[in-house]
């Protein structure tokens, strides 16, 4: 009895442990954005969406879970050719989502290999059509011919490629080298042409600035000389009609000359005086003159006796 009792517990512990076992195997959940497939004897049998699933023990089998959220791989470098026989190595990044885990899980053994793969070989063929300038500056439309040719053959994968992009596009050594020294040569011509430009340019201000300075001294002097000119016009309009308002005599203006002939001789540098002729006349005209006042100043003489009248 002790005996046969204890081996009936041995199997009714064996028998919960299968059981336990059953139901695990039984009892799935699935998380949220997985997928899982299910196979019944070897065949597809449904698609899992997230929640709780009961599958039948020993029939049913889950394959491992499919990640249904947008995924990121990077690609090691590829090295590729370009149109005028120059390698470069180029990094890509691929972004990509599962939108069908049946066709992800049966139409294609890898799906990452697979689209490594074609990555490399479209590359290759976009690349190879652009010399190595086109390549390193057209990084938009490569990127949009490798997006359009691997999103048309990852559809009956399953798959859907959102973005493609080119991480890095390294030329040769040798190349990079090139490059900088043209990229130098480049700066220093611009360099020096902005540099001449700025000469020219301060040349031509400074020519024209010179040019307008003295257009205005010109202007300046002749605007004075003319107000000069005007202002002893008028000085002399002045005393013309002050003389003629005056009325002087014939003796005032000879004595009035008289006395400008001393101006004539003012200077360190008058070594000879010129006596003009119209000294004598001057000088007769005052001698007039005082004759005159003097004939007028003598005492009148006696008038002579009259001659007798006719008969006398």
């Amino acid at each position: 009895m002790n005996s046969d009792g204890f081996g009936l517990t041995i199997v009714l512990v064996v028998l919960a442990i299968f059981v336990i076992v059953v139901l695990l195997r039984s009892v799935r959940i699935v998380p949220q954005a997985r997928a899982g497939i299910v196979e019944r004897l070897g065949k597809y049998n449904r698609t899992l969406n997230p929640g709780l699933t009961i599958l039948i023990p020993f029939v049913d089998r889950l394959l491992p879970l499919l990640d249904l959220r947008e995924q990121v791989v990077s690609f090691p470098p590829q090295p590729v050719i370009t149109e005028d026989n120059l390698v470069v190595s180029i990094d890509t990044v691929i972004y990509f989502q599962i939108t069908e885990p049946r066709a992800a899980t049966y139409e294609i053994a890898n799906y990452i290999q697979a689209v490594e793969q074609l990555t490399t070989t479209t590359l290759r063929n976009v690349v190879g059509g652009l010399n190595l300038e086109e390549a390193l500056t057209s990084r938009d439309q490569i990127n949009g011919q490798l997006r359009g040719v691997l999103d048309e053959a990852t559809g009956k994968w399953g798959i859907r490629v959102s973005r493609v992009e080119l991480k890095a596009i390294d030329p040769p050594i040798s190349i990079q080298d090139s490059m900088e020294k043209q990229m130098r040569a480049d700066r220093d011509r611009r360099a020096a042409i902005l540099t001449a430009e700025g000469v020219k340019q301060s040349s031509i201000l400074t020519a024209e600035g010179a040019r307008q300075s003295s257009i205005l001294k010109a202007e300046g002097d002749a605007q004075a000389s003319i107000l000069r000119a005007d202002g002893e016009a008028q000085a002399i309009q002045k005393v013309f009609d002050a003389i003629h308002a005056g009325k002087p005599d014939q003796e005032l203006l000879a004595y009035q000359y008289l006395q400008t002939l001393p101006k004539l001789a003012e200077g360190t540098s008058n070594t000879l005086w010129v006596i003009p002729s119209e000294l004598t006349e001057a000088l007769k005209g005052i001698g007039g003159a005082l004759g005159g006042s003097g004939a007028s100043s003598k005492p009148a003489a006696p008038e002579a006796p009259s001659a007798p009248e006719n008969g006398l």
